[in-house]
């Protein structure tokens, strides 16, 4: 075992002379068997540390040996002894004992080496291994003649160790001290005249052994010698060192060599028996075995090279004379290493934490290797798998640093087990694997994801406020605080106001809360940008869009916009002639619905009336007309209750009463007033050419425009028996303009009216109406308006235009010619305006089926 401690700590005195030639080197120098708790020296001011460091820093020792000889006292930074140090036990018989001790400090990782020389002290005395020896010396045994003694042991080395040898007063004896290889001296019994054994038989000598330690330890073996009578011949070996190198995995039993010896005398004195010699250690007698007859040596025991590597055999021949002769020789036998140890990783620090953003090259952890077998079958080499994402760095001797060589992503692998394969270079090669476990700590690199880009949500109006519209999620790669994600509304408007006013959101779960009831008729559709949130630094966002659209519920009864005095709460008179045939038009009952859909489609029906079988009411139209001819038995006084229901569900209705008086010789304002268009007056007519005249003189490029105008115009009124749609007129109605405008122009016998609504967030509406004097019927239709707001304003304006209006159009008409010549000769650009209004005014006064005519409103 010592010799093994020997070994390991040579090892370790090379390792770190070639640390030293590296870095530098730091050393102490204390005697052995100091006291636990003694000082060795300052640690942290040699490394040039702080005390506070040594506590940042987790500054602490390592130890190979097995045994923590030494520790560190953190609140003085010094270097104390922790364990008993045997230097004898450490080196043996080494000259030298230095004692390696790793100091490692981590954050960031760091290794020194420090070398603490173990000063020998004179705490061994020297010891034979037998208090007794007996020495036979036959009589005839000449002067001169050397006897070798035991030689004693003294664990001490240098002047500590055995100095010299003395001999107590003999007058046949005396004492001389052979120095052999390593330094190492045996005592020899010299004789110096003839033993006569009738003079005396037995001589009793003390052998004393001391060394030079201060004071000076000693120990004694007394030397029996005994004088035999006449064997005069001492066995002779051939050779007086036998060498001999055997494999460590040698098997017992193998033959290791064979030793000869002769004896000149005849007889038993000339037979020789073989021994091992009386000085051979136990550990020599445990391995090997000599035959006593022949001299050869055997295996018995199991060899290791890297526990000894080599033994030296002291071999004894005696004869079988009287007295018995001996001779002596030694055997050198060295162990050849065989590649029997597998090579070992070991970890000299703790694997740290690695961030998975730490760039290449980041230290990971601090790590050696060590192979007991020597030469070649001690080299070791290091491997990693293919595709690694570390690498090991060489540091020096065999130390290594575990270092980063790739990306890093937590999310793909949060830890790694990185396998290390150790190997050899004997034949065969041994190796062995060793796994350091590597953390990777998460970075804010992952921003939340929702689980859709954008999310549609499909609400009723009317909800109740604080009620759950949607909820969103998103989830984030990350994790603790950087996976922690908030949820907030980015300010953003619908029609003018913030978003943030309509609905807010749990920053929690992601739930969006309506603050108040939506009305379809108002808002239908708006926007709303989430934003996910994490909790990371810096923190990381998305966003999401979720469109929300507002369901039309039917909560908007039906409205009457005609009979104008219906809707201001009052009954409509209407007029009819007696002479009215069946199906005349009597009036139109025209309704709207501010809902949407089928919740806006509206249907009349005749609930009472005065005389049933005379009146009919269309059933999507509102016209009222005569189911027969009126009789003379017909009451004048007819009293019409008609009710006005939408489509929704629940159903809302209205109703309007229209009272009917039937009156004799009465002619339709309509065809009067016909009548009074097709009759011209000849002033009229002078105008009229006067007016072609101006318009001819002015441009003859706007005349030839003017004719084509009138062409297309005179076309599409052929093909078309009602209203005339320009193309301008489906431009406006898809692209209204915020502002619902309503035009009537009543300078005309021909009433057309417009509505033109906003756009669908304004959610305005585009209708249009005509009323042709060339029809007995009336033609009158709103098809939507935006709200059932006051109507008022816009039915006074209607009623100006309806045939129980009265006005004068031919005075209009001569009025309005003198203002366009005027008009004409001034500003020459509004020549088309006048050729279309000439070609309207010249056609037998008689208007096309339409003429525009616009309401102007504000967002109704």
């Amino acid at each position: 075992m010592n010799a093994l401690l020997l070994l390991i700590v040579l090892w370790w005195h090379c390792f770190f002379l070639l640390w030293s030639t590296i870095h530098g080197q730091t050393r102490y120098n204390i005697p052995e068997e100091m006291k636990q708790g003694s000082v060795v020296g300052n640690l942290a001011k040699d490394l040039g540390l702080g005390l506070s460091e040594i506590f940042d820093r987790k500054l602490h020792v390592a130890s190979e040996a097995g045994k923590q000889y030494f520790s560190v006292d953190a609140g003085k930074g010094e270097l104390v002894v922790n364990e008993r140090v045997d230097r004898e036990a450490l080196c043996g018989q080494s000259a030298s004992c230095v004692l390696p001790v790793q100091v490692v400090i981590e954050n960031p990782l760091q290794l020194h080496r420090i070398e603490v020389d173990i000063r020998d002290v004179n705490d061994n005395s020297p010891r034979f291994l037998k208090s007794n020896h007996v020495l036979e010396i036959a009589e005839s045994t000449v002067a001169g003649m050397h006897f070798p003694l035991e030689s004693a042991e003294d664990p001490d080395v240098g002047s500590n160790g055995i100095k010299t040898y003395t001999l107590s007063k003999d007058d046949c004896f005396s004492l001389k001290v052979k120095e052999i290889e390593n330094g190492r001296k045996i005592p020899e019994l010299i004789l110096d005249k003839t033993l006569d054994r009738e003079k005396k038989a037995i001589h009793n000598l003390f052998l004393t052994a001391m060394d030079g330690g201060n004071p000076v330890r000693s120990g004694t073996s007394k030397i029996t010698v005994t004088v035999l009578d006449i064997n005069d011949n001492v066995p002779l070996f051939e050779s007086m060192l036998y060498k001999v190198a055997i494999n460590e995995n040698s098997a017992n039993g193998s033959f290791v060599i064979k030793t000869k010896a002769t004896d000149m005398d005849q007889g038993p004195n000339g037979e020789i028996e073989y021994s091992l010699g009386i000085h051979t250690p136990p550990s020599v007698l445990s391995v090997f075995d000599i035959d006593a007859g022949t001299g050869e040596i055997f295996l018995k025991g199991k060899l290791d090279h890297e526990t000894q590597a080599s033994y030296r055999i002291d071999i004894t021949a005696k004869d079988k004379g009287l007295p018995k002769m001996e001779g002596h020789c030694s055997v050198q036998v060295d162990v050849i290493d065989v590649n029997d140890n597998a090579p070992e990783i070991v970890i000299t620090s703790k694997p740290s934490t690695v961030p998975e953003n730490s760039p290449g090259g980041t230290v990971v952890a601090l790590l050696s290797t060590r192979d007991l077998d020597s030469g070649d079958n001690g080299k070791v080499t290091l491997q990693l798998p293919m595709g690694s994402l570390f690498n090991l760095k060489p540091s020096f001797s065999n130390n290594y640093a575990l270092v980063t060589s790739g990306v890093l992503d937590r999310e793909n692998f949060s830890e790694y087990n990185v396998e290390i394969t150790a190997t050899d270079s004997g034949s065969p090669p041994l190796s062995s694997k060793k796994s350091i476990p590597v953390t990777i700590s998460d970075v804010n690199d992952n921003p939340p994801v929702f689980t859709q880009p954008s999310y549609n949500v499909y609400l009723k109006e009317n909800g109740l406020p604080g009620s759950i519209l949607y909820s969103v999620s998103a989830f984030d790669l990350d994790l603790g605080e950087n996976a922690k994600i908030s949820y907030s509304i980015l300010d953003s408007k619908a029609q003018g106001v913030s978003v943030s006013s309509y609905v807010y959101i749990n920053s929690d779960n992601g739930s969006i809360y309506s603050m108040h009831s939506f009305d379809y008729e108002k808002l239908k559709v708006f926007q709303i940008q989430v934003q996910a949130k994490d909790q990371g630094s810096p923190s990381l966002s998305s966003n999401a869009t979720v469109q929300v659209f507002i369901l039309d519920q039917n909560d908007n009864a039906p409205a009457v916009i005609y009979p104008s005095s219906a809707v201001l709460g009052s009954l409509s008179h209407q007029r009819m002639p007696r002479s009215a045939k069946a199906g005349h038009l009597v009036t139109k009952v025209t309704a709207v619905d501010a809902d949407s859909g089928h919740n806006a489609w509206i249907s009349y029906k005749l609930t009472e009336a005065t005389d049933a079988s005379l009146f009919t009411v269309n059933l999507y139209t509102g016209e009222v007309r005569t189911k027969r001819a009126v009789s003379e038995q017909d009451d004048s006084s007819q009293r019409l209750l008609i009710e006005i229901k939408d489509d929704g569900e629940p159903v809302q209705s209205a109703t309007v009463t229209v009272s009917v008086l039937l009156e004799d010789g009465l002619h339709e304002p309509i065809l009067d007033l016909r009548q009074k268009t097709a009759e011209p007056s000849k002033k009229n007519g002078r105008i009229t050419l006067y007016l072609i005249l101006s318009l001819a003189s002015v441009s003859v490029l706007s005349l030839v425009t003017f004719l084509i105008l009138a062409v297309k115009c005179i076309r599409n009124s052929r093909s078309s028996g009602s209203c005339c749609m320009r193309r301008s007129d489906f431009d406006d109605y898809k692209n209204p303009n915020r502002n619902l405008q309503i035009q009537l122009n009543t300078d005309g016998p021909i009433k057309y009216v417009e509505v033109l609504g906003g756009d669908m967030l304004s959610q305005s509406q585009s209708f249009r109406s005509c009323m042709s004097p060339m029809s007995e019927y009336s033609d009158f239709t709103f098809v939507k308006p935006s709200s059932t707001t006051d109507f008022k304003e816009m039915i006074s304006v209607l009623d100006a235009s309806l045939p129980d209006s009265t006005w004068t159009f031919e005075s209009q008409q001569v009025s309005r010619n003198k203002r366009l010549i005027l008009y004409a000769m001034i500003f020459p650009f509004y020549n088309f305006l006048i050729v279309q209004y000439f070609i309207t005014v010249q056609r037998d006064l008689l208007p096309p089926p339409c003429s525009l005519i616009t309401l102007n409103t504000d967002n109704v």
